[in-house]
């Protein structure tokens, strides 16, 4: 994966273009520009066209140069990402007659678009965002993956189209940034668009396929489509991580990494005697799996930690930062191994119905609650997790959320999802013939309460908004108050709560103290154990 950036324009700013690629240094561990002579745009001026990546070498290394340029010139791409089923695609290509020069990914995709067009993103099953600039024209066509793994935001000015990975990236063209969607792409000129569409429509998934209400069946599918998405993420030749809470997700990918890709390492981040530690300690000793711990107490949280938080993540949402102050010092250990790719268990509760919400409603109005977390994700969890892994050169991989898997999920109704007073039952049901009883019986904690660490970094909350701000991350949207608790306050009323969303975005100065004094009457009640 990488970290891109490109000015689409006549008189390209080469100095603003360095910052912007510049600012994406650890996305990757070798920065790449497209060579002088092919910088120009219909035979305009010699800065028309700057691209440039910060590559992490994974697929290919050697020869999977970005960006990557058309064998006639005519066409450069700029991609961050990975696309698993890249070797069928190569030989299906190759069977069409176009000649390949390189065993990368990279060179897949952009002979899948001049092959295909824009039908080639519906072929590709990965994590991905991408630019492909048509010289002749200075046309750009932009994509991203279905669910929004990877980043892409764009911005204009100047008669110049600014893109990257980031949005600290486009801080410096000091205009408006905007989101590519998850699931969209389509064309932009340096004076227009983009004019995107979605060629998956994440508020419609499962809407006009066959409902699976039979338990037996169920499970089958559910077992078999994370295995198989586990098995093409952990097709590589380099270790793999796999972060590891000693929850159900965590550890049931675990267990299945350990399984068809044996060189692996498991990483955990905790409170010396947190729950979190304690399972997971437990679940790496009976596999044999080497296991590195990274222990915080809750003193180790400081403002400055916060700030890089805030920094690295570009969230907007004060839950996100505060799990992002969690994820930093454990995806640093992971850079400190060596390791470059990671497996999550992220997405499963949005999937299988980890969170009480789904079920204290109706059926229909509970869809609706899926398929908006769903489509949220790239904005909260996803953006957590590729921020505070790529920007310290570690590719996370998520298998929960791929496409044919979030699918089955919303084809299944909420009593596969919740039943016996277990939530994600189907999960625990497909795969109960390997998960330990202490993993599968194990309640549900969020992120950074079960990792001992959530009430000290809400001292500190007051403060988010003015750090967010100095960053000028506000140029795509302010900080917000978490979506979740306005949803609770609206008694899982979804209208209801985008409604007074929009009315107040932040947390009120009375509601700032109501915070901070109960996260001091935590420490001082003395239930800081850690």
């Amino acid at each position: 994966m990488c970290g891109i950036a490109l000015i689409v324009g006549n008189d390209a700013d080469p100095a603003l273009f360095r910052r912007m690629l510049e600012s994406l240094t650890p996305r990757g561990d070798v920065q790449e520009e497209l060579p002088e002579e092919l910088r120009t745009i219909g035979g305009g001026p010699a800065t028309g066209l700057l691209a440039g990546t910060q590559r992490l070498r994974i697929v290919d290394r050697d020869r999977a140069v970005q960006p990557w340029v058309s064998p006639d010139e005519a066409w450069v791409l700029c991609y961050n990402g990975e696309v698993f089923n890249y070797r069928e695609l190569r030989a299906e290509l190759g069977a069409a007659g176009r000649e390949l020069r390189s065993e990368s990914d990279t060179e897949v995709v952009l002979e899948a678009f001049l092959e295909w067009g824009e039908a080639a993103v519906g072929k590709l099953r990965g994590e991905f965002a991408f630019a492909i600039v048509e010289r002749a024209t200075g046309r750009v066509f932009l994509a991203r993956d279905p669910l929004g793994v990877k980043p892409l935001y764009w911005s204009r000015r100047g008669g110049r189209i600014h893109i990257a990975s980031e949005v600290k990236a486009l801080v410096p063209v000091g205009a408006r940034v905007t989101e590519v969607p998850p699931g969209h792409h389509g064309w932009a000129t340096p004076v227009t668009g983009p004019r995107l569409a979605p060629y998956v429509d994440l508020l419609r998934l499962g809407e006009d396929q066959v409902p699976i209400e039979d338990p037996d069946e169920a499970a089958k599918l559910v077992r078999a489509a994370l295995q198989d998405s586990i098995r093409i993420r952990v097709d590589t030749d380099l270790t793999v991580g796999v972060v590891l809470s000693g929850g159900l997700d965590s550890s049931l990918t675990l267990l299945q990494v350990r399984e068809m890709h044996p060189d692996c390492v498991a990483f955990t981040v905790g409170a010396p005697g947190s729950p979190d530690l304690d399972y997971a300690k437990r679940l790496t000793r009976d596999l044999g799996v080497h296991h590195e711990v990274v222990e915080l107490r809750p003193r180790d949280i400081r403002m400055g930690e916060i700030r890089e938080a805030i920094r690295m993540g570009e969230l907007s949402e004060y839950g996100d930062i505060i799990n992002a102050v969690v994820s930093v010092p454990l995806f640093r250990r992971v850079h400190e191994t060596g390791v470059k790719v990671v497996l999550t268990g992220d997405g499963s509760d949005e999937l299988f119905g980890g969170y009480p919400m789904y079920h204290e409603v109706g059926p229909a109005a509970a869809r609706r609650l899926f398929l908006h977390k769903i489509r949220n994700l790239c904005r909260t969890e996803l953006q957590r997790v590729d921020r505070t892994s790529m920007g310290q050169g570690v590719e996370a991989r998520v298998p929960f959320l791929d496409l044919a898997l979030v699918e089955l999920a919303m084809r299944m109704p909420l009593s596969l999802k919740m039943r016996n007073g277990k939530e994600k039952w189907i999960v625990r049901e497909a795969f109960a013939d390997i998960l330990p009883d202490y993993i599968r019986q194990r309640p549900k904690n969020p992120m950074s309460y079960s990792s001992g660490l959530h009430e000290r970094a809400r001292l500190y909350k007051a403060r988010f908004a003015r750090a967010h701000h100095a960053f000028g991350y506000g140029l795509l949207e302010p900080l917000r108050r978490d979506f979740d608790h306005v949803l609770m306050k609206c008694d899982n009323d979804l209208d209801a709560a985008i409604r007074e969303s929009a009315v107040r975005q932040d947390y009120t100065l009375m509601e700032h103290a109501r915070d901070f004094a109960g996260a001091l009457r935590w420490f001082t009640g003395g239930r800081a154990p850690y």
